[in-house]
């Protein structure tokens, strides 16, 4: 017995060390290990597919985009976690020809006015073609009414390449912010996406030439090859999938890097004072290191094409992102949606922690309303 007392000793000490750390850890928050059948948590993913998941919060519901079949469908919940039980209708469906109808990419839904307004990406079939679209519906409820196509935007003079779309108001300016080449891609050439920003005059309408924001620099961001992958013919380097997140004094913009069918897709920070110019690139500070990656020990890779939310009362701040359960998931059908919480530092930096595993139940989004 005397033996085994310092082996106790040890191991109550290293347990009580190793629960303050896990306690510690912001991506540890919302966090349970009990009670699994409590309607209070959920587990990850949200949906079996899904990539470059976008949802809004209105008037009590949740209100989840999605593309595919070269149609856009919209899911409407009161409970994001739930969204395999969620009211779910095709809002809109591509015409059989034209610069909109293929590859109609990551659609985004905002409500600005009373105004329904979705901005997608789509092309004729060509990828150098891809553009921005506006699509918009006046009816109060998205499901009622009828979303038609009100603009394609021209994001610069020459009507460059654009993709991954999102708008945001600062100050009581519209911006627009996206994904673009610099120049048109011409055959074999390497590819670069930049992200850039320009204001708007309405919802649907740029009236400013466009700033470079953000180009791949970093060798993080520059990822665009993997053995049993699809390679590119040339290097493909990849800013992406921007995100505008404002807290007390800072106003963020979080976007994805590297290509996505690799498994190093991750999320870059960009952050600027709230009273600077966002249409200076010098008021922009870049992250050294990507702020949400791949966790190989517990199996999710390729994390990124994110959108934030706040839970149902208010009080937190949520990420959505898609992300694959294997290195090899690439840019398939097999990316899922997640949700987890973030935290916030002292100086109003976003703090996003590390992906959970599927098999982490975590509490829903505080004042959730179960569609039950």
């Amino acid at each position: 017995m005397r033996q085994l007392v310092p082996f106790v000793f040890l191991l109550v000490f290293f347990s009580c060390k190793e629960s303050e750390k896990e306690a510690a850890e912001p991506s540890d928050t919302g966090l349970i290990q009990e009670d699994e059948k409590s309607p209070g948590y959920f587990t990850n993913p949200l949906l079996d597919s899904g990539a470059d998941p976008w949802t809004i919060y209105h008037e009590g519901n949740f209100y989840y985009i999605k593309s595919g079949d070269n149609a856009i469908t919209l899911m409407r919940t009161a409970d994001i976690t739930d969204l395999r039980n969620a009211e779910s209708k095709v809002i809109w469906r591509a015409p059989e020809t034209g610069d909109h109808s293929r590859n109609i990419w990551a659609p985004e839904i905002h409500n600005i006015d009373g105004h329904w307004y979705i901005y997608v990406a789509g092309d004729d079939g060509d990828n150098r073609n891809h553009r921005m679209f506006v699509i918009d519906n006046s009816s109060a409820d998205p499901f009622k009414g009828e979303f038609k196509v009100k603009s394609k935007l021209k994001t610069d003079q020459n009507d460059n390449w654009a993709i991954d779309g999102s708008i945001f108001k600062h100050q009581d300016q519209l911006y627009f912010i996206w994904s673009g080449w610099e120049d048109p891609k011409t055959d074999g050439g390497e590819e670069t996406q930049n992200i850039y920003i320009a204001t708007m005059s309405n919802p649907y309408t740029i009236s400013s030439d466009r700033v470079l924001i953000s180009t791949p620099e970093h060798e993080w961001e520059r990822n665009w090859h993997y053995p049993g992958v699809w390679k590119p013919d040339a290097p493909v380097y990849v800013n992406e999938g921007p995100q505008m997140l404002a807290h007390g004094g800072k106003v963020h913009i979080v976007y994805s890097a590297s290509g996505c069918w690799t498994p190093y897709y991750a999320l870059g920070l960009l952050t600027m004072n709230k009273n600077d110019d966002p249409m200076k690139k010098s008021s922009w500070s870049k992250s050294e290191d990507p702020i949400f990656q791949q966790s190989k020990e517990k199996s999710v890779f390729g994390t990124g094409h994110n959108s934030f939310f706040k839970s149902p009362d208010g009080t937190e701040d949520w990420i959505l992102y898609h992300a694959n359960d294997t290195p090899i998931g690439g840019c398939s059908d097999k990316r899922s949606p997640r949700a987890q919480k973030i935290n916030w530092s002292s100086d109003d930096m976003p703090i996003l922690g590390f992906p959970f595993s599927t098999s982490k139940r975590l509490i829903k989004p505080s004042g959730t309303v179960s569609n039950k």
